[in-house]
This record gives structure tokens, sequence and C-alpha cells, in this order.
């Protein structure tokens, strides 16, 4: 199997050769990234100004940052939401290079992925502001401009989801999307308002999807146990989760293998930061028998920031050799070696 067929074979459990993988930092992965070009949208925008207005703060510490100046925070939600900023996706220029980008990922026999940032509820409140969001969400008198704001959203990027689908037919094969929605001890929002109110707005974006032929990949942070049922209900393929000692590697795989597909790899919080290899082989350990079935289900991943978490090459390679004789164990295939000597 080439690299699509396995990460295919895996989604679908229809038995991989062997363990799918992302692992950016070790020059391998299965998957490849194309995608739009919204950085030419931002010129002339203040520093730090993304595509929808939204003004970006790092602290010394390496990271993605956070947003600090919310453009509807003190005036509120505008009503002609067509009047504020946001990507035009229509735009020719955003879709320059990505031809090549496929192209390359076809000839090497890759699963071709592209993404969305901060796909629905991480926009709101990156736009009205964290507490104001929460906020809104409750509030009776709010609610309707909370609904207006996702609705606005969703239309963005059904516009995008439609552009890939017109110029690229067939090609790309799955949309990822980041939407954090959990802190350490909970989700934000119950799951039975998650299904009222933001179900389906994510219908209708995975819908989209899946209409296009594209596999739905969706990134949440925190201890988002019941959201993850939504999101089965609402289509999802794969969920992305980075800590899977927070969730509960056993609670999660008795309720969910089989049901969504897992992308993960050791927890970024409360293991591989902590240099304890015997830590990194439970949890190896653990994801393998709780997360992976002998037909599939589970990918193994990076997480693409090793500095800001606090976890060096050489622990990554330590977790990724493991994975690799589990992977041989599962399914009679190790991970293909990184070369070390060619890793950024």
């Amino acid at each position: 199997m080439n690299s699509y067929e396995i990460m295919k074979a895996a989604i679908n459990r229809k038995t991989p050769t062997r363990l799918p993988i992302c692992f950016d930092s070790l020059g391998i992965s299965d998957r490849h990234w194309v995608g739009a070009n919204l950085s030419v949208q931002c010129a002339g925008n203040a520093d730090n100004e993304d595509v929808w207005g939204c003004i970006w703060d790092q602290t010394e510490m390496k990271n993605m940052g956070q947003v600090k100046v919310h453009p509807f925070e003190h005036s509120g939600i505008p009503e002609d939401l067509s009047q504020t900023k946001f990507p035009d996706y229509n735009d020719n220029k955003l879709y320059t290079h990505v031809e090549q980008q496929i192209i390359a990922g076809e000839q090497a026999g890759k699963y071709i992925n592209a993404g969305i940032f901060m796909v629905l509820f991480e926009r709101m409140h990156s736009l009205f502001g964290f507490e104001n969001s929460l906020i809104g969400l409750v509030d009776e008198d709010e609610q309707h401009d909370m609904g207006r704001l996702a609705d606005h959203i969703v239309d963005v990027h059904l516009c995008y989801i439609e552009n890939l689908h017109r110029r690229y037919p067939g090609r790309i094969h799955s949309i990822s999307m980041t939407d954090d929605f959990g802190t350490q001890q909970a989700a934000y929002v119950s799951s039975e308002f998650w299904m009222e109110f933001f179900f389906p707005r994510y219908k209708r974006l995975f819908d989209a999807m899946h209409d296009c032929g594209y596999d739905v990949w969706v990134h949440s942070c925190g201890k988002v146990n019941e959201i993850v049922e939504c999101y089965i209900q609402a289509g999802v393929d794969v969920v992305n989760l980075q800590q899977p000692r927070a969730l509960g590697i056993a609670e999660m795989g008795q309720r969910y293998a089989g049901r969504i597909g897992f992308e993960s790899l050791c927890d970024i919080q409360a293991t591989l930061p902590s240099g304890n290899k015997q830590a990194v082989d439970a949890d190896v350990k653990d994801l393998m028998r709780f997360w992976a079935q002998p037909e599939g289900g589970f990918i193994f991943s990076d997480y693409g920031d090793g500095e800001a978490i606090g976890v060096d090459i050489d622990m990554k390679y330590y977790m990724y050799e493991q994975f690799s004789k589990a992977s041989l164990d599962l399914y009679g295939q190790a991970l293909p070696e990184p070369d070390l000597a060619t890793t950024p």
C-alpha cells in the first residue's frame, strides 16, 4: 500500500499494512498538506492582524500566540457582517500555488489534506472575545446575534470548500480543522447545548465536505470526552486528540474505538515534556491497546511545535521508535525509518 491507501484503509477500518503516520518533524508523513494562501489578503493589515481582522500577540516563549484584539469585543456583533473583514475564498490569488502542491502529493502517492484554522467556535471567540462569546451563547438576548455570527463563519468556510472542489475535483482527500472545546476538567459547553447550537452548523459544513468526497478531521484540545459523541453524530471521521491522558485512554477507547478514527501521540502535557521514557512506553502501550485496532482506526501524528511544549527531537524519535515497534506487532510492518540527518 502507498501512503494514500494506508491512510484510507485506517480511516475506513480496512486493515492498513502499517500504522499511518503524520510526523513532519522527522520528515515522514502519509498526509500531504495543501491550501489557500491567506497571507496575500493580509497585505496592508496591521502587524499580526489576520485575514478576519483579529490581532495576535506572542510571549517570549515560542508558540502560536493568541488573539489580543477582538474586532467585535467592544462594539458588538455588526448587523451587516458582510461589511467586516473575512477571507474571500473566491479570490484566484489564494490558489496560485495549490496545483503544484497537489501534484507533489500525487506524485508521492500521498493522502492529500487541506485545512481550516479556527473553523467555528474558535473563530467566534477570536472575533467577539472569549468571555463575551460564552455569555452570548447562554444569554437569550444575545443568542440571535451569536447565531448570525456562527452562520456567517460557516458560510465563509463553505465558500472555501466549494472552491476547492470546483478547482481540484477528486484530488483532495480530506479537510482538517481546529476547534478547541475543553478545559483540563470539562468541555466549555454541555453536550446538550452543543447539539442544540453547534450541531446544525457543523452538520452543514461536514455534509458539504462529505458531498465533495472529503474525509472530515477535527482537532480539539481539552477534556472533550462528551463532545466526541457530538462529533460522531455530526459526521466527523477522525478526531485529533493530543492530551490522551487528560481524556482517559481506556475510557475513550471503550466508548469510541470503532466509531471514529483517532489521531494522537503520547500526551503533550503529561508525558512528552517529562522526558520519562517509561511514561512514553506506557502511553504507546495504552494507545495501541485501546485506540488502535487490527482493522485500523488510529493515526500516529506529531505535535508540530516541540519547542513550545518543551520536547526535543530525541524524545520525539524515541516515541517514534516505540510506535514503530507497535506497528510491527499489530500490522506486521514497522514505520519507515526517518533520516535524522535531514530533519529540521
